[in-house]
């Protein structure tokens, strides 16, 4: 019980069993523990649950190692294992209420994230290429340098996240780009519209990264993808929604350009919201104002059996060699890639494409809501199909179900490459069917928060995937690739029977030693991988 001991070493265990059940005092309530000393801990127990390379790493850097936040609720094991057994119905009802908490914000975030990507899109059709007189490839590269700005920021932010409390973050850059979004109205060249551009890339780094860190804080492996289904289906909504609010400004006969008006219109609301998340939002399920005390505990006692922890504020450089040798982070990489080549051109030229099939402006903003209500259907589809077989039928079918998912996209390109350009409409059903790609990305980001553990292994993995996401964008074609898919399902599954080989099957009287010590999924014996 090294983890423990180190962590709390005036408790003694009859103690921390005898006092389970009471809250601390409010200053210990709140957590603002010291973060240069407070929990400072070596993880002895990986002599027993990790492999010897790990422990030989772990006995020579104590002074480097604290465990998770989520152990300031509890004592020791056997705290935690006191608090182990969770009515259902009390469970569903703290369920339910995290979701009023949790996923409205992020639903609205994500919609206002997609909206502002395809800004440039509709701006293009509202005669920006004529007004800032842009020629050749420069309307192209507008599209690319956004991620560029991503790209460049992409590992600094995701640092951010661990460092700072979550939701304040997050909601300091959706200020951040809506402001950078109004300024765009203010661009008269090629230049200061890329600068700006790159910028707002960079704002934007966080927001998938924070959403993926936040759902893993209060979900379960399990309910990970559905959650991020729902917040993610926002995708298609601001998709359908932006074509509505495009129609709106194509309207507006003011002193400025309509797109202008697209920048400063979208870009207020996000500045407005984005003061929401940072008032609204929760940092995490150990601090939640909205919780009691004991909602707390379950909160995140809900989470031991998956062994990924809630999160740690200390950087651990040795998570991020872990990271970086771990195959697993460079086929998420891939995947990130392969899985959002469609996205930069399609986010970018979609307008453009369906006013090639012969429609005018505003009808054309109008032909972007069914390609909105095709994509959250589709990923609704995905997730809740994934959880059913989960639950009902004890399987792991998240692969599967992004190859499945990609079969359209992949149909839908080939459409759009060899159609007669006489046959709009089997043309216009082409680029509809590009869309449930989304579904398929929606599960490579829960295979990436339910197989890391360690929180600056996750930050770090997060960042590696989401640079795959920004080359992938950068690429732009509608082309992908399945065979990452294979290759992430065969080294997931051959991990597991090694594991299962070598430590044996997990058994629950093991969960509570590692659940909270912030231990790598390659540290810790009990963690096994979900595919």
């Amino acid at each position: 019980m090294g983890v423990w001991k180190r962590a709390f070493p005036e408790k003694s265990l009859t103690q921390d069993a005898s006092s389970s059940s009471s809250p601390p005092s409010p200053a210990t309530q709140d957590l603002k523990t010291d973060p240069s000393g407070g929990i400072t801990t070596h993880v002895e127990s990986t002599t027993r649950t990790a492999s010897s390379h790990f422990q030989t790493h772990a006995t020579s850097t104590s002074k480097d190692v604290d465990i998770d936040v989520a152990a300031n609720l509890f004592r020791s094991p056997t705290d935690l294992q006191a608090s182990a057994d969770i009515d259902p119905a009390t469970e569903r009802r703290l369920v339910r209420k995290i979701d009023r908490m949790i996923l409205p914000y992020l639903a609205v975030c994500y919609a206002f994230f997609y909206i502002d990507k395809t800004t440039l899109s509709y701006a293009a059709i509202f005669g920006i290429k004529k007004d800032l007189k842009l020629v050749g490839t420069e309307y192209n590269w507008l599209s690319s340098i956004f991620y560029f700005g991503f790209l460049a920021w992409a590992i600094p932010t995701n640092f951010g996240l661990q460092r700072f409390p979550v939701g304040k973050y997050l909601g300091g850059n959706i200020c951040a780009w809506g402001a950078l979004l109004m300024l765009q109205a203010a661009s008269n060249s090629f230049a200061s519209l890329a600068a700006l551009r790159a910028l707002s890339g960079a704002a934007e780094a966080c927001s998938d990264p924070a959403f993926m860190i936040i759902t893993a804080m209060w979900y379960t492996r399990r309910q990970q993808p559905l959650r991020m289904g729902i917040w993610y289906t926002a995708n298609g909504g601001g998709i359908a929604l932006g074509g509505l609010l495009g129609y709106g400004i194509g309207h507006i006969r003011g002193a400025l350009a309509s797109w202008r008006y697209e920048f400063l219109i979208v870009g207020a609301a996000c500045v407005i919201w984005g003061v929401v998340m940072m008032v609204m939002l929760p940092d995490s399920p150990v601090t939640a104002k909205g919780l009691s005390w004991e909602e707390r505990r379950c909160a995140v006692e809900r989470l031991r059996a998956d062994q990924t922890g809630v999160e740690n504020k200390r950087f651990k450089a040795y998570q991020v060699k872990e990271a970086a040798l771990d195959p697993k982070t460079y086929l998420l990489f891939l995947l990130g890639v392969v899985g959002n080549v469609p996205n930069g051109g399609i986010s970018n030229f979609g307008t453009l494409i369906i006013q090639g099939f012969g429609f005018s402006t505003l009808v054309t903003t109008l032909m972007q809501i069914p390609y909105g209500v095709l994509i959250a259907l589709s990923i609704l589809a995905c997730v809740f199909l994934n959880d059913y077989t989960c639950a009902k039928r004890k399987m792991n079918t998240r692969c599967i179900f992004i190859l499945l998912w990609l079969c359209p996209n992949i149909a839908g390109a080939f459409m759009l490459a060899y159609v007669g350009l006489d046959h709009k409409i089997a043309r216009l059903w082409g680029y509809y069917l590009t869309g449930p790609y989304n579904a398929a990305f929606v599960m490579i980001l829960s295979l990436s928060t339910a197989n890391t553990a360690g929180h600056t292994k996750k930050v770090f993995t997060n960042a590696v995937l989401f640079l795959g996401y920004c080359t992938g964008n950068i690429i732009d074609g509608p082309s992908t690739d399945i065979s990452a898919w294979d290759l992430e399902y065969d080294l997931l599954s051959l991990e597991n029977r090694r594991r299962d080989r070598l430590y044996g099957k997990v058994e629950e009287k093991d969960l509570d030693e590692t659940a909270f010590g912030d231990l790598t999924d390659r540290e810790n014996k009990n963690f096994r991988y979900v595919f």
